[in-house]
């Protein structure tokens, strides 16, 4: 009986019937004895486990698939994975923040409104999670903004994005975000924070709620979260009742801290200390939490989460964007803080953010030889799952989830290969993925997400961002036009004659 296949002739969306192989040049293997790489061999899949990983099987197969001059390896588990139409972009050259609708005014804030429909946080959601299989990112924890929301979001885009997520055929685990308060800008310019405690319960509520519905369906993909949206917006009563819940229904717990001067300053003038320092206070660090970014935390910060079991969710290229860094990865490392990494940002590129966050490293570290790409390569799959408390994700082993990334190590590469793992990290694109493979499913093939028409949304996409952009002078203060507040890089030539002559 053949069973060589042809991987283009497999239905997109689909498991391979039976017991079959997927072989490759390179397979990381995470053996007994460690993570290993075995030149010319293949994977064994059945169902949705790997069942065997070595040179040749040599048992019985109903498919053997060769994906030639590739590397394939666990997928990416993306601990704050963008999940709508990124605006964080609109700042990296609109500075400052606050005069560029960062921030709301307060004769804003007294009649915010969500920006988007309901229909279009749903469709955000599906070209999101689109985007992230592109990437070769096979679990994530998504991650959006609050600014263009009337507050917190919704069960119902939630409700949503689970039926996105089994249907695109990405795990996820799902939570929407809630908040007590936020800060404002005054009359004079001049920021405070603002409180609506019940309201922030209330959302709290309604996300253990569907954090208990969801859990544990779409055969296991879909798991539940909580999010509550940054520390600064949090009150110490919704915090207790966030980890209360969690601790019940063991689920992890994102929440943002550590990561910006605004925060910064605020939860000092709140609290008269760091974030960090306040949630010990309380008693609420844990292994179950799951803190981005980490960029503005003092030794101290730090030496609590070592001693309290936190997981840092490392956004390398967004905080790059913004003109910070972890100080830093070696240095957490070394600390025995577990450093996962998310992509928080457009392009949600896990294999830029590798590589991002190791010049960003060498940078802080003030030399050549600081972390390595095995080590990003590592926190991007087995220290993600770690954090989420799945042994059987983030690997390749005998027994784990067929979760898989398959990475072109020929035709894309623009390079001369060295190593397979150097060669993708320094390469820092992650449009080399050929495919993704999500419990054993074919999710993604050169560039086809199954589930979704990726030329018609991207152009439904465009026509969101713009018509959201059209929005800014509104919760933008002092109202400037939209040109204002974003100029673009030059200035627009409009006379055609003269550009003729």
């Amino acid at each position: 009986m053949r069973v060589d296949r042809n991987w283009s002739d497999l239905p997109l969306g689909k498991r391979p019937p039976g017991r079959w192989a997927l072989g490759a040049r390179f397979i990381v293997a995470d053996l007994p004895e460690g993570r290993w790489l075995i030149e010319n061999g293949e994977v064994v899949i059945e169902n949705d486990r790997v069942i065997w990983i070595g040179k040749r099987f040599e048992g019985e197969l109903a498919a053997r698939y060769d994906m030639g001059e590739a590397l394939i390896g666990p997928g990416f588990v993306d601990l704050d994975a963008l999940s709508d139409l990124d605006t964080t972009v609109l700042g990296m050259d609109n500075q400052p923040g606050w005069k560029k609708g960062r921030v709301w005014p307060s004769d804003y804030a007294g009649r915010a409104y969500e920006m988007y429909s309901p229909e279009e946080l749903a469709f955000q959601k599906r070209y999101a999670f689109a985007q992230l299989l592109l990437n070769g990112i096979t679990s994530a924890l998504p991650i959006a903004s609050l600014f263009y929301r009337a507050w917190g979001e919704t069960v119902a885009e939630f409700e949503a994005a689970a039926v996105a997520a089994e249907e695109l055929g990405l795990r996820v685990w799902l939570g929407p975000a809630y908040r007590s308060g936020g800060v404002i800008l005054d009359d004079a310019g001049a920021m405070k924070p603002v409180f609506d405690e019940e309201r922030g319960l209330a959302e709290l509520e309604a996300a253990a709620a569907f954090a208990g519905c969801v859990h544990g369906t779409a055969g296991g993909l879909i798991s539940g979260m909580f999010a509550p949206d940054r520390v600064e917006t949090c009150t110490e009563t919704l915090l207790r009742r966030t980890f209360a819940h969690a601790g019940e229904m063991d689920l992890p717990v994102r929440l943002h801290m550590a990561q910006g001067e605004m925060e910064l300053q605020t939860v000092r003038r709140l609290h008269g200390v760091t974030a960090p320092e306040w949630l010990d206070s309380l008693g609420l660090l844990s292994s179950r939490l799951i803190a981005p970014h980490a960029t503005v935390a003092t030794d101290d910060d730090l030496a609590r989460y070592a001693a309290s079991g936190v997981s840092v969710a490392h956004c390398p290229l967004v905080s790059a964007r913004h003109g910070s860094a972890l100080k830093s990865f070696s240095r957490l490392k070394a600390m025995g803080i577990r450093i996962g990494m998310g992509t928080d940002t457009a392009p949600p590129d896990m294999v830029l953010n590798m590589s991002v966050g190791l010049m960003a490293n060498r940078i802080a570290e003030g030399r050549g030889d600081a972390g390595s790409a095995a080590e990003f390569y590592d926190a991007a799959t087995i220290s993600g799952a770690d954090a989420l408390n799945r042994p059987d994700l983030g690997r390749l082993a005998v027994g784990s989830k067929a979760d898989i990334a398959v990475f072109d190590m020929a035709d894309r590469m623009i390079a001369p290969r060295i190593d397979p793992i150097q060669t993708l990290v320094y390469g820092a694109t992650g449009r080399v993925t050929r495919s993704t493979i999500v419990d054993g499913r074919l999710s993604m093939r050169d560039g086809q997400v199954a589930g979704i028409d990726l030329a018609a949304a991207r152009d439904r996409a465009q026509a969101q961002f713009d018509g959201l952009v059209g929005h800014y002078p509104e919760r933008t203060y002092g109202h400037p036009p939209v040109e204002t507040i974003f100029p673009p890089s030059y200035p627009l030539h409009l006379s055609q004659s003269e550009v003729a002559s």
